[in-house]
């Protein structure tokens, strides 16, 4: 039966709901309700039959990229690396109608980004996953349709620059696989630098706030291999200080994880704690976890980790480098196979690991004969 109220002004509101045949309730308004119940009850009989009538169907407007996505997001979770790329992609090419969608329009959509935008080649294949993984749901919906699925369909290294594209661009962009490590001496330079409590400047240093929580920070990242957002969202009972262990909720890709501490990470951790009062180990996050507030709060520290690093004298050096000399730790100080050094890390393929395990060939050379 359908539901039904009056409001002040004597009018009735008739709401109706059906699994499995109407997608959202039904809100319709009537001036009596005699008039409504006789359209209820009329309604509800094809309802039952299965029958939406043309004048109580809802439609939902799916014209261009920016009303799919709009759907899309509305109806999905899509990955942050995701959404990042599509709100860009609606910035400029949200107006497009979905039935201009074909394989000369991504050709065109990805000579752009090289010729015009001057992209990394890893910097189009996001974009590009993002608007397949997009249109993939759209057409899963009937939103859209593209029997030769032009984003499926490209050829493999798409993304690089060709010499057409060199040709008119007079260069080619390359991705670069950060590499860059802590040099001998340079632990100590930043920890002496955090101790200090001060950036020293030209003209006015920069006196630094929590000092312990950046310390803390800092040793984790170059002992755990996690990620600056896992840390600073830490809870405290995420902290097993007595199985040694950080316990993950939801990292970066979705899954939960159990991160082991040395006992350099432990100590730090340990001494850092005690000192701490809240729900939360370190004092940035107020527990807000809207996108938006969450890459606020990354930049900021990313930032201030960059000033810090670049006063120690430790240049080019950047926050998620650590997690780069975390995990190449694993591998030069411990005989943990990859599946194991993975599960702490949280790399999802060997591929994407590898990319860390960058060993000094000084190390491996000291193993020839």
């Amino acid at each position: 039966m359908a539901g039904k109220k009056q409001f002040a002004n004597g009018t009735w509101q008739y709401t109706f709901k059906r699994a499995g045949v109407l997608e959202k309730p039904l809100y319709m308004t009537f001036s009596s309700e005699a008039e409504g119940d006789v359209y209820a009850e009329r309604l509800e009989a094809l309802l039952d039959r299965g029958i939406v009538p043309s004048e109580a169907q809802i439609t939902t407007k799916v014209l261009t990229i920016a009303h799919l996505d709009r759907e899309y997001q509305r109806e999905t979770n899509p990955s942050s690396k995701d959404r990042s790329a599509l709100k860009v992609i609606t910035r400029t090419q949200g107006g497009v109608r979905l039935v201009a969608l074909n394989a000369q329009w991504v050709d065109n959509w990805i000579s752009g980004m090289k010729r015009i935008e001057h992209l990394a080649p890893d910097t189009i294949r996001s974009r590009v996953g993002a608007l397949a993984r997009c249109t993939d749901w759209g057409m899963r919906k009937g939103y859209l349709q593209m029997p030769d699925h032009p984003f499926r369909t490209l050829p493999n290294g798409y993304s690089q620059y060709s010499e057409a594209d060199i040709a008119i661009v007079g260069f080619a962009r390359k991705d670069i696989e950060r590499d860059r490590r802590l040099e001998p001496g340079e632990h100590e330079k930043i920890l002496a630098l955090i101790d200090s409590g001060v950036i020293p400047r030209e003209h006015r240093p920069w006196k630094l706030e929590h000092v312990p929580a950046i310390r803390c920070m800092y040793i984790l990242a170059v002992e755990s291999a996690m990620r600056l957002r896992e840390m600073y969202t830490l809870g405290k009972d995420q902290a097993a200080l007595e199985k040694k262990t950080v316990f993950l909720d939801k990292t970066k890709n979705g899954d939960k994880r159990q991160v082991p501490l040395s006992t350099v990470a432990l100590a730090a951790l340990a001494e850092y704690l005690e000192g701490v009062e809240g729900e939360f180990v370190f004092p940035w996050w107020d527990g807000d976890t809207s996108e938006a507030a969450l890459v606020k709060l990354s930049d900021y520290l990313s930032n201030l980790y960059k000033e810090i690093f670049e006063a120690a004298g430790c240049e080019g050096l950047r926050f998620h480098d650590l997690r780069h000399e975390a995990t190449s730790r694993l591998f030069e100080r411990t005989t943990m196979s990859e599946t194991k050094i993975m599960k702490i890390t949280g790399h999802k393929s060997r591929k994407m690991l590898m990319r860390y395990a960058n060993l000094r060939g000084s190390n491996l050379s000291a193993e020839m004969w």
